[in-house]
């Protein structure tokens, strides 16, 4: 009798038939698993397209979770199919319902809708019915040796597995030990269940893998109930095949699983069987993606949480103020291969630049400030200047009010004392552009003991607002804010929070690597107009970057803004190469040292055109089949 039949199975979602899609009205670009969708459907082995999504609900989703979501919702999405989301918990030990409920909200984060959430837990019945019609077939039996003599008995990649002693145990023996497992009268790791199949298969998943354990440790959502549970070579088949999956995704480490995969639904399934299929999981640079080392981070208080925005998590990237537009852009960007390699995360910083881009209005904040009088301005007076939120670039209108006051600062970065070669801002007697308003020259110096200036003298050119004052030589724009007026704030820059690409490359301890750098905090000022915008509003802070207001600190009296990603910057650059932290420094676009008197240089903020190069890699990336290879390293 088919296992099947022995236990009444939760209904299969409805769905519609199956079209294929024409490329351009694809949401994932084409890649070999949609060429073997094509092939499905053009050849009738299936007539739908069912996925799913099974994490294991044992810690915070990341994004690398964000590529498997994405193919898995939105490939489905594309044939007009459905996607579950089914919780993968099989093991009480680590499980908790707070990481199902954070996964749920990452979905919802991500706009994609599961037709049904379902429980791997919600099959236990059918599951231990199964494993019990193995035993009757006598294709699994109860065996009773130690891991470590399970481990010596498997045999070596050279070596075939010999037989223990529990191998040729009777039908009625296996059944009753298996049911006296799940009674709990045996402590764990007493006895496993294992499949019987094949001691000298060159696959060593195949060598009579262990199907179910004992664990006694309450389930979160069973409770008691369950003394023995399956192990996810048992449960991840079965599960697809009772939701009707027709497309099992997973990455390439359950690659050898597929031939176990095959031979669990082959035993026991009539009709349609669920097929695996393997990917390329995303490795980015800088990161960990185990959901257990990112714990280790959180318990030890490396990090502050889950959500510390310098963690690869969605709720950390959520928290940090990066838009699901933006992972979605990136997901599809780094593609689908069938080859391992690693991800540089400035192709992630393309994604949400591009995002931000069109979304972000601009203004005016300074990270470090230096004070700088502006001498012919009265005491008290205020000059309103009109300045637009958006660059010409991006087909937008609005602007509010800046308030020029005698008092202003810019960042410390922008004087130097003695200016270095190619160094293009304000030094003693040289002129600048404040951005939206007048031209300034320095006229005298205020400094400490130890020669540091403190405060700047300047001559502001009040009646030459929207051009160069005649005879001086006016170097490039900064941006500034009121010193009485502006609203003060922090700003916290993140950077990578390993400082070597490969945290575990050689065998390195990844805790080693973790950059006590990686978090920044300035305190500076940021114009006033912000205090009347939504606290969601994701902003440009001009020549800085993307920035908004952290959801969890930020939102009262004191202003706390959370650098989404920097801008793309040939000074950048420099300064790495030159061994600069620039984390703390101004970063200005390739544009701002050409600009000279245009306004539309240094404080433009505007989409970082021909000046970037970094855009030719963004725009070979726009259409069409994306190739990984042009953004991703070789795995060494």
């Amino acid at each position: 009798m088919n296992a099947q039949d022995t236990t009444r199975l939760p209904p299969v979602a409805p769905h519609a038939e199956a079209r294929i899609p024409r490329d351009d009205q694809r949401q994932v670009a084409p890649n070999f698993i949609t060429d073997v969708i094509d092939s499905d459907l053009r050849e009738g082995r299936v007539t739908s397209v069912v996925t799913r999504f099974p994490p294991e609900p044992n810690g915070f989703l990341h994004v690398g979770h964000a590529k498997s979501i994405c193919l898995n919702f939105l490939v489905a999405q594309d044939y007009g199919g459905i996607t579950y989301l089914r919780f993968d918990d099989t093991n009480p030990e680590t499980e908790e319902m707070r990481y199902v409920e954070a996964a749920q909200r990452d979905l919802a984060w991500l706009e994609v809708e599961p037709v049904e959430v379902r429980f791997a837990s919600d099959y236990f019945p059918h599951l231990y019915a199964w494993a019990q019609e193995l035993i009757r077939r006598g294709l699994a039996y109860v065996d009773s040796s130690s891991e470590e003599e399970i481990r010596q008995l498997r045999g070596t990649v050279t070596e075939p597995g010999r037989p223990g002693p529990y191998r040729e145990r009777s039908v009625e023996e296996n059944l009753d030990l298996f049911t006296r497992m799940n009674a709990g009268e045996f402590s764990d790791g007493a006895h496993v269940l294992r499949a019987k199949i094949d001691l000298a298969s060159p696959n060593m998943k195949m060598r009579d893998p262990i199907l179910y354990r004992i664990v006694h440790a309450p389930h979160y959502r069973t409770g008691d109930t369950w003394k023995v549970y399956p192990l996810y070579d048992m449960a991840h088949p079965l599960s697809d095949a009772i939701e009707g999956i027709t497309h099992s995704l997973c990455t390439l480490e359950f690659v050898n699983n597929r031939e176990l995969y095959d031979w669990l639904v082959g035993s026991l399934i009539d009709g349609q069987r669920p097929h695996q299929y393997e990917f390329a999981r995303l490795v980015l640079d800088h990161t960990v993606m185990s959901k257990r080392k990112l714990l280790h981070l959180v318990r030890e208080g490396l990090v502050s949480g889950w959500d510390d925005p310098r963690m690869p998590t969605l709720s950390a990237m959520r928290r940090r103020g990066i838009t699901a537009a933006a992972v979605k852009d990136f997901a599809n960007r780094v593609g689908v291969a069938k080859a391992n390699s690693r991800t540089d995360p400035a192709l992630l910083d393309h994604s949400i630049r591009d995002a931000l881009n069109d979304a972000a209005p601009r203004v005016l904040a300074v990270l470090d400030p230096l004070a700088v009088e502006l001498t012919n301005l009265a005491e008290g007076q205020v000059v309103q200047l009109e300045a637009p939120y958006w660059p010409h670039d991006v087909p937008k209108e609005g602007s509010r009010q800046v308030p020029l006051t005698r008092e202003v600062v810019i960042e410390r970065a922008d004087f130097e004392m003695e200016p270095p070669r190619g160094y293009k801002r304000l030094a003693p007697g040289r002129a600048v552009r404040l951005r939206h308003g007048p031209v300034v020259r320095v006229d005298e110096v205020e400094t400490d003991d130890a020669g540091n200036p403190t405060r700047l003298s300047c001559h502001a050119f009040l009646d030459d607002m929207g051009s160069a004052p005649e005879g001086v030589k006016v170097w490039s724009t900064v941006h500034w804010v009121s010193r009485p007026l502006g609203v003060p704030m922090t700003a916290r820059l993140y950077g990578p929070l390993f400082d070597a690409p490969d945290p575990e490359a050689d065998g390195a301890n990844f805790l080693d690597h973790v950059d006590p750098g990686s978090l920044v905090e300035n305190r500076g000022l940021v114009e006033p107009s912000v205090l009347g915008d939504d606290p969601d509003t994701r902003y440009q802070f001009e020549r800085l970057g993307y920035f908004w207001r952290d959801p969890v600190d930020g939102r009262g009296d004191d202003l706390v803004f959370n650098r989404i990603v920097p801008l793309k910057d040939g000074y950048g650059r420099r300064a790495v190469a030159a061994g600069a932290d620039v984390r703390s420094t101004p970063e200005l676009s390739v544009d701002d040292e050409r600009a000279g008197d245009r306004v539309r240089g240094a404080g433009s903020g505007g989409r970082q055109g021909a000046s970037d190069p970094s855009r030719e890699v963004v725009a070979a990336a726009a259409s069409g089949a994306p190739d990984p290879a042009r953004y991703e390293r070789a795995e060494r």
